[in-house]
């Protein structure tokens, strides 16, 4: 009897815990998935910046689109952005604004949008130079412009 007691507590005390080994191979599964998990959500991660940025822009060109019609022209490049937020003043009583909820976000990697007027293209271009911060580049540092 006494035996089979001791025998029972014996196998209660080994089901406590993991062995070293045991513990070795779960840390190893758990690398290799994020060896191969982890590549494939930070590229994500850029492809979302870059959505972000685009997805601002275009928030841009409605409220400049909005000023042009309150007041008749797009704003200057030295009224720039600004100008969606307060009236410049040869704005005049035409302004009807602010144009924007919120002030003017920096681009998704913390820089200030560039405006231009006249654009290369249009009459204004709003752009941001990606992630590098140069202009040109490809992929995550490729300038994003509203043209």
């Amino acid at each position: 009897m006494q035996a089979a007691k001791i025998q029972s507590n014996i196998g209660v005390r080994r089901a406590q815990g993991f062995t070293l080994l045991e513990l070795l191979v779960v840390i190893v599964i758990i690398g290799l998935l994020a060896a191969y998990v982890g590549p494939k959500y930070f590229s994500q991660l850029g492809k979302s910046e870059v959505t972000v940025a685009k997805a601002q822009i275009e928030a841009f060109e409605k409220s400049l689109d909005t000023y042009r019609l309150d007041v008749g022209r797009y704003p200057t490049a030295e009224e720039g952005l600004n100008a969606l937020l307060t009236a410049p003043a040869s704005a005049g009583a035409k302004w009807n604004g602010p144009y924007l909820k919120k002030g003017i976000p920096p681009d998704p990697w913390g820089r200030a949008y560039l405006y231009r007027a006249p654009g290369t293209k249009a009459e204004y271009e709003i752009v941001s130079l990606g992630k590098d911060g140069q202009p040109g580049g490809e992929g995550e540092n490729a300038d994003i412009s509203s043209q």
